[in-house]
């Protein structure tokens, strides 16, 4: 029984992660797919083929986002982008929602973007207590000056093992420890709940006997 039990779980820590990847890309080349419906039904893969081909979706939605981005990236187009911007925050409804959604996508995608620079360690949710925690800029505006020009640092907290929820809080730079590791690593421990120890079992050896050593 000891035997099967170690077969069992080996089993599944090899083909449980490969199923859900398989499962998600299955998922996003099938969402994907649909964008050639758009197509008329003449240069639907399906007549001029004879079948389906899986992926071409894909494909086909790449080459909409180049062919935007290069039309956004020129003077007419530029300017088209910026009326079409003018006009949606005319829309009561649709304005507020547009804007969020557009200021965080500036965050996250531009070049110039601050969205998790780095990983910190901050005491959450009360002192004594520790989390991971993302960097992603310095309070400013009226909320800089309510804090009377103390170093505070803008910081988003998320949750496990879903990091795509969170809190975002105002700490104090003295407050928050820089880690040694890169963002995405700090992703994984998050997401892991700690399993995945960045570094790898020698950085888990060598954590077990500083505690031990404390």
């Amino acid at each position: 029984m000891s035997a099967l039990r170690k077969w069992l779980l080996s089993g599944l820590l090899t083909l449980v992660p490969l199923v859900i990847t398989l499962w998600v890309l299955d998922w996003v080349v099938s969402t994907l797919d649909q964008t050639l419906r758009i197509l008329p039904e003449a240069w639907q893969p399906q007549q001029l083929f004879g079948m389906h081909i899986p992926g071409l979706g894909v494909l086909f939605a790449l080459l909409i986002v180049l062919s935007i981005g290069a039309l956004a990236s020129n003077f007419i187009g530029n300017k088209l982008v910026n009326w079409w911007h003018a006009l949606l925050h005319r829309i009561p409804v649709v304005r507020s929602i547009y804007s969020g959604v557009k200021q965080v996508s500036d965050t996250l995608f531009s070049e110039k973007g601050n969205a998790f620079r780095k990983a910190l360690l901050v005491q959450w949710p009360r002192d004594g207590m520790w989390t991971i925690a993302f960097l992603t800029g310095q309070p400013g505006g009226d909320v800089a000056r309510h804090l009377n020009g103390l170093d505070y640092l803008s910081v988003f907290v998320p949750t496990t093992p879903n990091p795509t929820g969170g809190y975002f809080v105002m700490v104090h730079k003295r407050d928050c420890v820089e880690l040694a590791m890169s963002v995405d690593e700090a992703l994984t421990y998050v997401i892991s709940m700690g399993v995945i120890v960045p570094g790898g079992a020698k950085a888990l050896q060598a954590a077990e006997a500083s505690a031990s050593a404390a």
